[in-house]
């Protein structure tokens, strides 16, 4: 496709903008590092990728991806190699959506694949998408499995063309789990058994309820208004986003894998091979992609609060006898386990909160989701993906075949046929306004170091660990800011030279793109 400038209005000056910085294959690969939704991507461990979905129900969904699909495109190295050097990543949207294709596909307006994409680290530490595998039910019905196709980088003609659109799949379906798994699911639902257990379980005199409280503030609120218009039947999330009336199905399905110790960063981050144990690290991990800005951000602000929680229930705990013997913390912890995750009550994964130590790790994972990790995947929502075709919502046409009338479109007149594929005006206008909602910081917000209560306790040691952890919050921005003008990051700016600002502690209030409240109250 050819290179144009989009001129636009911006301060009341003309500025010329490069149109093509959406379709950029470095930047494609760099959201996943430090886009809106950086928790995706994971390490390559087998190849070809493997599928998880049952046999018996689902057929041969085994990838169709070669050697021969890559083997020219990593800088001299063997697939073997790459992968026992950890170069391989895959971002994959294959198992999630493939038993709900039929149904998508054929009641709605959508058009959607199961989609695999495969991405090699660089020397330079970014990251270059080397394959995409678009797949659909197979027609004959779901025990044979699925058909695909495998497309390729490539720049000119009609083949560029058709690259392009296979990324505005994978965007397609990164968004919708986006919104249903990362923001949804993750956040702002698996929280609400942690405020109503408080809520019922802990005096408000008590310790825990003390520490926790600020980060539960309008939650229920802003779920409850979510129930009514967002992610209700015929709601704007079934409006705009795929998968349509599908979508509150789906995010139940997944939940059914989540696993309450995995969201603590640290282990998020290993279970999904981006980092490995390292006691010599700071943080007691490595990264693998050294230069992943939300997990290198992620990782000090985890330490950070991890830090403080530790000092402040430290204070009223000195021993684990004293945590087994609390009877309210035991009944909250009752109570959030049973009847909280009661279809989830006898996993073995569960802490059985006895030790001090199981206290601070499941504080601090509360606070982490509800502050860091909420904005990590919130409020860069209109900065990032406020440009529809660079982060499309729904998909409308299939890929083009050869002999088609699409297909001559695409030769002819590719932009016009990006534009028939992608969302539709209406629908595309319903989806930046709402996401410029969801991205502003309200005028009374109140920010992770903060509280807005200045008599909460009147314990010195709590109040000079709280003054501390504000304290290591202003240094972490500070380092963030120095990586952001560091030009050997490459990925903390990318091509379009937009950093990565989501988990700078501090900002202003409105749409800033920046900034970590204590709460999910938006």
């Amino acid at each position: 496709m050819d290179k144009k400038k989009l001129i636009r209005f911006q301060k009341n000056k003309l500025i010329e903008e490069d149109k093509t910085a959406w379709r950029m294959d470095e930047e494609f690969a760099r959201e996943m590092l430090a886009g809106v939704n950086p928790i995706n991507i994971r390490r390559l461990q087998e190849f070809p990728p493997a599928s998880k979905l049952d046999p018996r129900v689902y057929g041969d969904q085994r990838s169709t991806i070669t050697e021969e699909h890559i083997k020219h495109n990593l800088d001299g190295l063997t697939v073997h190699q790459a992968l026992s050097d950890n170069k391989l990543f895959i971002l994959d949207h294959h198992d999630a959506f493939m038993p709900y294709l039929r149904k998508i596909n054929s009641s709605t307006d959508n058009r959607i694949y199961g989609s695999r994409t495969l991405l090699f680290l660089k020397d330079d530490g970014t990251l270059k998408p080397l394959v995409i595998e678009l797949s659909l039910p197979h027609p004959e019905g779901d025990q044979f499995g699925c058909t695909s196709k495998v497309y390729t980088p490539a720049e000119h003609g009609v083949q560029s063309s058709i690259w392009q659109l296979a990324k505005a799949y994978v965007a397609v379906n990164d968004t919708g789990s986006h919104q249903l798994i990362s923001h949804w699911l993750n956040t702002h639902a698996v929280i609400e058994p942690f405020i109503i257990a408080t809520n019922r379980q802990l005096s408000v005199l008590h310790p825990v309820h003390k520490l926790l409280h600020p980060h539960f503030r309008d939650t229920m609120n802003i779920n409850a208004q979510a129930r009514q218009v967002l992610i209700n039947a015929g709601g704007f999330m079934e409006a705009i986003f795929f998968p349509t009336q599908f979508a509150m199905e789906m995010s139940a399905m997944v939940y059914k894998s989540w696993v309450f110790p995995d969201q603590a960063l640290p282990a998020d981050l290993i279970k999904r091979g981006v980092a490995v144990e390292d006691a010599n690290s700071p943080h007691g991990v490595r990264l693998l992609i050294e230069d992943y800005p939300f997990a290198v951000d992620g990782l000090n602000i985890w330490s950070a609060i991890k830090t403080w929680v530790t000092d402040y229930c430290s204070f009223y705990y000195k021993t684990d006898d004293m945590v087994q013997q609390d009877i309210e913390l035991q009944s909250w912890w009752k109570e959030l386990v049973e009847k909280g995750h009661g279809d989830k009550k006898n996993e073995p994964w569960w802490p059985k909160m006895r030790t001090l130590d199981e206290l601070i790790e499941t504080c601090t994972i509360v606070i982490w989701i509800s502050s860091a990790l909420h904005a990590a995947v919130n409020f860069g929502q209109f900065p990032m993906a406020g440009y529809n075709p660079s982060r499309p919502t729904k998909s409308r046409r299939f890929m083009p075949e050869i002999g088609t009338p699409e297909y001559e479109e695409l030769k002819t007149n590719p932009d016009l046929a990006y534009l028939k594929t992608i969302t539709d005006q209406l629908h595309t206008l319903l989806g930046v306004s709402l996401l410029e909602i969801l991205s502003k910081h309200a005028s009374d917000e109140v920010y992770l170091g903060q509280r807005d209560t200045p008599g909460w306790t009147s314990d010195t040691k709590d109040l000079e660990a709280f003054d501390r952890f504000g304290k290591r919050l202003a240094e972490i921005e500070d380092g963030i800011m120095r990586m952001d003008n560091d030009g050997k990051l490459k990925n903390r700016v990318g091509p379009v030279k937009v950093p990565y600002t989501l988990l700078y502690p501090t900002s202003e209030a409105g749409l800033s793109g920046k900034r970590i409240p204590n709460s999910i109250s938006i």
